[in-house]
């Protein structure tokens, strides 16, 4: 199928990254929350992204205006009911993402994709309590998404070869690289990434070294462009530790068991950029 009008359901960082991503390549774009505020901030995050293109002359200022133009704003899932393609965007909790999805399911199109940006859930499992199982997949975009290139396209058990072919060729559509992953835990990329940043909330815990030494360390001796610690707080605590509590539930393997000061600090609201406060400190 031609997608062409994507439904996404979620403005927060990760949602409005993807609704300015395919809004930038001439798609039609429904952008659902809670509540107005979060839609609001949802729509002034993505009009500060697009001023950032501006002022880099990366985009002309007509550019960001058709963008916007393209996106509608709301907090009703009824404006979902004529979309191509859904995608959930919401926080990593399983609960939550089903209870989203029973509530969609009857509104969506039958003939409708149906897609988590889950970076860690189960897609057979969130599959199961759709109608169409078949139309439903894991699309695992990475922050900031109108930066990042990877796509992790994720088939449940049920996904059928049509589906992936759709998101696959949507994912190219949008300028990203796609890498079609099986189901599992944690799927490729934070299967691999997130139990080494648990591990660096084990050294801080331990006192083996300073945050910043911490980072230093694996930046000049690994090559990473950034620290495993800055960059859980780009992610967010709260994401990282829901990750690491869905590795350590599914593989009952200690070796994935939540850093308890990582612990601590979600328990402080100590969440990281977003929060102003993380591992480091952050001027809002």
């Amino acid at each position: 199928m031609t997608i062409r009008t994507v439904g996404i359901i979620g403005a927060g960082t990760m949602g409005n990254g993807i609704a300015q991503s395919c809004a930038g390549i001439g798609l039609d774009v429904v952008m659902v929350d809670i509540s107005d505020l979060a839609v609001r901030q949802g729509m002034a995050a993505i009009a500060g992204s697009l001023d950032r293109l501006v002022r880099k002359e990366k985009i002309r200022e007509a550019e960001k205006a058709a963008s916007l133009a393209r996106i509608l704003g709301t907090t009703a899932y009824a404006d979902l009911s004529q979309v191509d393609i859904v995608i959930e965007a919401v926080a990593e909790d399983f609960d939550l993402k089903v209870r989203i999805l029973r509530e969609i399911d009857s509104i969506v199109r039958p003939e409708a994709i149906v897609a988590s940006n889950t970076s860690s859930v189960s897609i057979t499992k969130l599959a199961a309590v759709m109608s169409h199982a078949d139309r439903f997949i894991g699309m695992h975009f990475f922050n900031p998404v109108p930066m990042m290139a990877l796509v992790e396209v994720i088939r449940g058990l049920q996904t059928s070869d049509a589906t992936h072919a759709a998101v696959d060729a949507l994912a190219k559509e949008l300028g990203k690289y796609p890498i079609t992953v099986k189901n599992g835990p944690g799927f490729v990329v934070n299967r691999i990434l997130c139990p080494m940043i648990n591990e660096a909330f084990c050294v801080l815990g331990e006192g083996v070294a300073s945050p910043e030494e911490i980072d230093e360390g694996m930046k000049l001796g690994c090559n990473y462009p950034i620290g495993p610690l800055a960059l859980a707080d780009m992610i967010g605590l709260d994401t990282m530790l829901a990750v690491m509590e869905v590795f350590y539930a599914e593989f009952a393997d200690p070796k994935y068991r939540p850093a308890m000061l990582l612990r601590e600090m979600v328990a402080a609201g100590y969440l990281g950029r977003k929060a102003g406060r993380g591992v480091y400190a952050y001027s809002k």
